[in-house]
Order: structure tokens, then C-alpha cells, then sequence
């Protein structure tokens, strides 16, 4: 009996890692329109040192990510975790500690929130009634800024929560979804206390603490991760070499190539949601339609490297978050010196500094020497450096993250059940759009959907 085909659309860790777990079930191929695979995971050369200028780290507490790297042979040499945890947010002025025990930046912590400093005496007193304040009750999904907002005030979300979620989702947090955005303050919400504090406080206390690191990355850059997936799959993996549409056919579909037609007994499709909704217009349009509403956010990242000499009054720390009230162009920071151990062997201080909202576009508009210029004038006053960089990169991510505005989680639903609908069997679909961003989400994802399609040959298609 001959092996089912199976294609993945999409060479970004999702679809890569989809490929590889079914590797020995199918005759897999992955299909990518770009020249070069790994979506969001790039690595550079900068100061004669490789800086990944995409996702910089796994979640260790997502075991699937370290399950994938372990599986390709990775080892405890390879696996580096951060040197340092603390993290600064540049407002009211100058830089002051994220303060302690906070979740997601909510406060659980009035007396560490008040040695911060970030928060002003009224500020703080408006968090301290919060157990005192009426509890509104609300069908569904909120915004992040409405839930906490309500609870907490507006100074906590615009100077705590929003710099956190700024950094992960580039989004709004008046816009993005606190059930899919912030799902352990979500499922702390749902708790019979009043108030918010104390239901974090006690979903904290039932939680068993976490051993190792929070973090893991791969020494010499995460690209070493989509090269090693690249090099098992071989010539499987096809880039440069775009797919025009699915179709159904028969018992399977087809797959609609520049030159030609290939028929596959099932597919993923592990692509940014604009491109899915493309892809699932004929097949499953009430899909398609679902996913055409999702916004993107376009980022980018200027990395920088100084004289080690300039930088002895760098602060200790992995980096720093600016709110957006702040009105700088750079929203994180991320010293890599100081963060992973493997970049603080000398030769250059390096950081990187993440720029782009999905409603405030002003730096993606310049130029990359202008660019590069002006964060290295709010990276030099942010970390007290005695001189400009003297080594500049700018990478942009157009269209890069998936904005998982009030309501995502039903959205996601949806799709899933017109798929189901119509009966579209064989057909699948992932990708950061649906179920979590970040590398250990990815690779959890990639685990589900190679099971789905084993599921699917199984049961004869």
C-alpha cells in the first residue's frame, strides 16, 4: 500500500515541524512562496556574533518546544538560559523596575508596585481600593484594557500591562481579547472572589512553582533550530515555489503550483491568516471569510553593538519595556549582553530594540538609516551609553503578528466548525493566527496538527 501525501503549506516553525513528525507516515512536502524558510526565526550575523533578530527564545514552561529541540538532537550544550530576569520600564522619566509578583503586569503586590515608582501616589491608591470595587458582570470575551482597566485603573494598563503585551503582540490592548490575549488574568476573572488581585494571589498558591528556567535558546541562534528541520526533510522542503489555490478533488485535493498540479491525500495550511483566507476562499469560504477579518501588526528590530567601553553604566537586566505613552519609537529592548550568558563573552555590548504597533506605524515609515539612527539615540539615553552603536541592523516583519482582538477565541472556533461544516476532510489548518505566537506554542501546534493528519489516514480519509 503506498503512503498517503501529505502537504504542508507554509516553512515557518509550524509547518516545518508539522513536516517533520509525520516525516516517517507520509510522503510529505512543504511548499513556502518565500526564499527563505523559518518565518519568524532569523538569526544574523552582528559584531562578528550570531543575534537572532526574530523569536530570541522558547518557553521552557511550553514543554513541546524543548520536546522538538530535544528531538532533533539538541543537548544541554546547545541550551542556554538567561543569565537574568529583571526587567526596567522607561517611564516617568527614566528607567524603574517591573515591579515584583506582578502577572502579565496586573499587580498582586501593592507594597512592590509602590517601591517601582512606576505608578504615581493617586495611581496607587486607585489600585489599593480595588477589592472595594463593585464587580461588573459581562457576557463573554473583554478587552484587556476594559477588564483590568475597571479593576485596576488606566495608569496600570497604559504604564504595566500594555509595555508587557506591546512587546509580545505589537497590539491594542483596547482591542486585544483578555480571554486569548491574557488567559491566566482571564481565568482568574472567572474566580467567585471580588477581587482580581486576590484571585491571582490564589491561582499563584495553587500553582506548584516552576522549576529551571522560564527561557531556553539555542547557542549560535534559533536559525540552528529551522536548519536542522530543513536538513532531516532534505528536498522536501520546497521554497521559493508559492501555492495558488486548494482544491478539492475527489476523496483529496489538489494543489494549484505556477507550473503545475499536484494532488495530495490531505494538507496543512501553516500560514499567516491573509494568506489562509486566500488559500480556503473555494474550498471553505465561510473559513476564508473568518480569517480575512484578522488584523496583522507589521514590527521590526534594529539591532545594535557598542564599544563595551560605553556601556559600564548599562543597567543590570534583560531589558527594557516603554510604554507607549511615552511617545518613543522604541516599545522594548531586549540586552542581550546581560540576558544570555553566551553574549556577554566580550567583543561588543549587544542589544536589540523592537519597534512597530499595529496602530502606530511612524517607525516602519522611515528609512532604515534614519531609523536605526533615532533608536540608537533612545537606546543610548535608555541605557545610559557613553556612544553611538557602531554596528547597525534593521530587520523588518511586514504584516507579522496576528492580532487576537475581543472574540479570537470564537473566531478560531468558527473556522474549525465551517471546516468541519463542509466537510473538508484532509484539510487542516494552523499557524500563530489560531492558538498561541511564540516558538513552544508553534511546536505544540505542530504536534497537533501531525496527529490530526495521522487521525485523518487512519480512518481512510
Amino acid at each position: 500500500m503506498s503512503r498517503p501525501r501529505v502537504a504542508v503549506i507554509g516553512a515557518g516553525l509550524t509547518g516545518l515541524a508539522t513536516a517533520w513528525w509525520l516525516r516517517d507516515d507520509a510522503d510529505v512536502v512543504v511548499f513556502d512562496a518565500a526564499e527563505r524558510v523559518g518565518g519568524q526565526v532569523r538569526t544574523i550575523e552582528l559584531a562578528d556574533r550570531p543575534l537572532d533578530v526574530g523569536a530570541d527564545a522558547l518557553l521552557a514552561r511550553q514543554p513541546e518546544g524543548e520536546t522538538l529541540v530535544r528531538a532533533l538532537g539538541f543537548d544541554d550544550d546547545d541550551l542556554v538560559a538567561p543569565a537574568t530576569g529583571q526587567v526596567h520600564l522607561w517611564t516617568r522619566g527614566r528607567l524603574r523596575p517591573l515591579p515584583q509578583q506582578t502577572v502579565m503586569g496586573v499587580p498582586t503586590d501593592l507594597r512592590a508596585l509602590a517601591r517601582s515608582g512606576v505608578l504615581r501616589p493617586l495611581e496607587l491608591a486607585r489600585v489599593a481600593v480595588e477589592p472595594l470595587v463593585r464587580r461588573r458582570e459581562v457576557a463573554g470575551d473583554r478587552s484587556v484594557g476594559d477588564l483590568i482597566g475597571e479593576r485596576f485603573g488606566s495608569a496600570v494598563v497604559e504604564r504595566l500591562v500594555e509595555p508587557l503585551l506591546g512587546g509580545v503582540y505589537a497590539g491594542d490592548t483596547d482591542r486585544l481579547s483578555a480571554e486569548a490575549a491574557t488567559a491566566t488574568v482571564w481565568a482568574a476573572a472567572q474566580r467567585p472572589q471580588r477581587s482580581l488581585s486576590a484571585a491571582l494571589r490564589a491561582h499563584r498558591a495553587e500553582t506548584p512553582p516552576a522549576d529551571g528556567p522560564v527561557f531556553l535558546t539555542l547557542r549560535g541562534g534559533l536559525t540552528r533550530l529551522v536548519d536542522r528541520l530543513c536538513s532531516e526533510l532534505g528536498d522536501r522542503v520546497r521554497a521559493a515555489t508559492p501555492v495558488r489555490a486548494v482544491v478539492r478533488s475527489g476523496s483529496g485535493w489538489q494543489l494549484h503550483l505556477d507550473d503545475r498540479i499536484e494532488e495530495m491525500d490531505a494538507v496543512v495550511v501553516a500560514v499567516p491568516a491573509p494568506a489562509a483566507a486566500a488559500l480556503l476562499a473555494e474550498p471553505v469560504p465561510e473559513a476564508a471569510r473568518e480569517l480575512a477579518g484578522i488584523r496583522m501588526a507589521s514590527v521590526g528590530v534594529v539591532a545594535l553593538a557598542y564599544d563595551p567601553a560605553d556601556a559600564i553604566d548599562a543597567p543590570q537586566g534583560s531589558g527594557v519595556l516603554v510604554p507607549r505613552g511615552e511617545g518613543r519609537l522604541t516599545k522594548a529592548v531586549t540586552i542581550s549582553s546581560r540576558k544570555w550568558p553566551h553574549h556577554a563573552d566580550g567583543g561588543a555590548f549587544v542589544v536589540r530594540a523592537s519597534v512597530g504597533r499595529v496602530d502606530d506605524t511612524r517607525a516602519l515609515d522611515l528609512d532604515d538609516a534614519t531609523l536605526a539612527e533615532r533608536v540608537d539615540a533612545e537606546v543610548r539615553w535608555a541605557l545610559h551609553l557613553r556612544g553611538p552603536a557602531v554596528e547597525r541592523t534593521v530587520v523588518r516583519w511586514p504584516r507579522a503578528l496576528p492580532q487576537y482582538d475581543v472574540g479570537h477565541r470564537a473566531r478560531v472556533d468558527r473556522v474549525r466548525f465551517a471546516l468541519e461544516a463542509a466537510d473538508a476532510r484532509g484539510l487542516h489548518v494552523g499557524g500563530a493566527s489560531f492558538d498561541g505566537l511564540g516558538l513552544s506554542a508553534r511546536a505544540r501546534d505542530a504536534q497537533g496538527l501531525a496527529d490530526a493528519v495521522r487521525e485523518t489516514v487512519a480512518t481512510g480519509l
